[in-house]
């Protein structure tokens, strides 16, 4: 409680989360102005009855479900990251661009990505507006009209990458996370509500599973988001003239999951993104691809497809990730600069390969571990018939992910004003 006071006694803490409140505040204010032209009626039977739709407007905040002018919310953004990303590992300038050219290099890599997130908009933007006239939501347009459609719709993307980029800049913590947070935040007093009002007596044992399930994926991320590996480091003595310099034992803490909830954020892309192209070319005149999109959509819709690939994914860019952003070899260089030294191994090139094996260990736990809490509610829904799970798994990683890294950025600014008050 003293902490959550002494966050609003300090000035400029104040400043940046209220300047947090107020940017998330304008993203829920937006994303309520719907395009013009739709069949609401529609719409909604539409996302009641397609769980996969349902999914990603949940992953959008809701602004899919209301076509609102940011209907795509960050999800091409999120795309151009992972390309961007998984370049790197082809060409090593984008690689050298991102690791080592410091502030300046991630900036333009950063450039890079907005850059690709427009056309990856536009597209995405006309691939959806045709899965929703093929569903008679929308009606035939004009090219202007469409033109212009699409075009509003990439800015409202291009938006919301900007609104992100400042609270990153000037707020605190990742704002294209605490952007996905608010969306799924902000649909939760529906949920609940719509859930008791279908409340009967007789469903009380699956409410209760449903608040277990919660519990355990809580606790869950909370144990792997906090859980580190401490690599003890020594640093010898240095005697110049009479004074004695070093000579004391440090650490390397390396986080269990070093990638934090960027992972599952990947994987939900991924794993949206060809159910929807199939969903949009299962209406084709061509005979052969609309069987073939109709079979892709009809094994992306089956919980236990979905169940193995959402595990897969999750633990494979929680490994990707935390190769691209964790450089072993760096580390062991600023231990050696520094006068250090990891007891028992040699400095240089051993040590990069000692940490290097320590952080595929820990990562090994903390893919597995995260993998398994994204697919428990599916587990529970295919044991106990609770549709809901579906989503509230996956949302509950998110929130929970979120709120520790924000906190934990905070204490680091609370500690940072301790220090400076000496």
């Amino acid at each position: 409680m003293n902490k959550f006071l002494q966050i609003f006694k300090i000035p400029d803490l104040r400043k940046k989360i209220f300047f947090i409140l107020g940017m998330l505040v304008v993203f829920r204010l937006v994303s309520a102005i719907p395009m013009p032209g739709i069949d609401r009626v529609k719409l909604a039977e539409l996302f009641s009855s397609n769980q996969l739709l349902g999914l990603v407007s949940l992953f959008t905040g809701g602004t899919l479900g209301n076509f609102s002018v940011i209907l795509l919310g960050l999800g091409p953004y999120i795309t151009a990251s992972i390309i961007m990303q998984l370049l790197t590992m082809i060409f090593p300038n984008l690689r050298e661009m991102y690791m080592e050219s410091g502030s300046e290099g991630r900036a333009k890599f950063n450039q890079f990505s907005r850059l690709l997130t427009i056309p990856l908009a536009a597209l995405q933007s006309l691939g959806t507006v045709s899965l929703f006239r093929s569903q008679g939501i929308i009606t035939d347009l004009p090219f202007f009209n469409l033109l212009t459609l699409i075009i509003t719709v990439t800015a409202g993307t291009m938006f919301l990458v900007w609104i992100g980029e400042l609270i990153t800049e000037k707020g605190i913590g990742n704002g294209t996370s605490l952007l996905i947070f608010a969306g799924i935040v902000a649909s939760l007093p529906t949920s609940v509500g719509q859930s008791l009002i279908a409340f009967e007596p007789s469903q009380i044992f699956t409410y209760l599973v449903f608040i277990a399930v919660a519990v355990i994926v809580i606790a869950g991320v909370i144990i792997i988001s906090e859980g580190q590996r401490n690599i003890p480091v020594s640093f010898a003595k240095r005697v110049r003239g009479r004074r004695v310099f070093g000579g004391f034992s440090s650490h390397i803490p390396l986080r269990v999951n070093q990638a934090g909830v960027i992972p599952i954020i990947f994987a939900l892309s991924i794993l949206l993104f060809p159910g929807l192209i199939a969903q949009f070319l299962s209406n084709s005149s061509i005979a052969w691809l609309a069987n073939v999109s109709r079979s892709i959509a009809s094994f992306l819709q089956q919980p236990v497809t979905y169940g193995i690939l959402y595990f897969f994914l999750v633990t494979v860019f929680t490994y990707f990730y935390t190769a691209v952003t964790f450089d072993p070899k760096a580390i062991s260089e600023n231990v050696q600069k520094q006068g250090g030294f990891i007891p028992g191994i040699r400095p240089g090139e051993p040590t990069a390969t000692f940490i290097g094996h320590v952080v595929n260990r820990i990562t090994l736990v903390g893919a597995l571990f995260l993998g398994l809490i994204a697919v428990l509610p599916l587990v529970v829904q295919r044991a106990f018939g609770i549709t809901t799970l579906t989503l509230g798994g996956t949302a509950l990683l998110i929130v929970v992910s979120v709120v520790l890294e924000t906190m934990r950025q905070i204490n680091a600014q609370l500690t940072l004003r301790e220090y400076d008050n000496f």
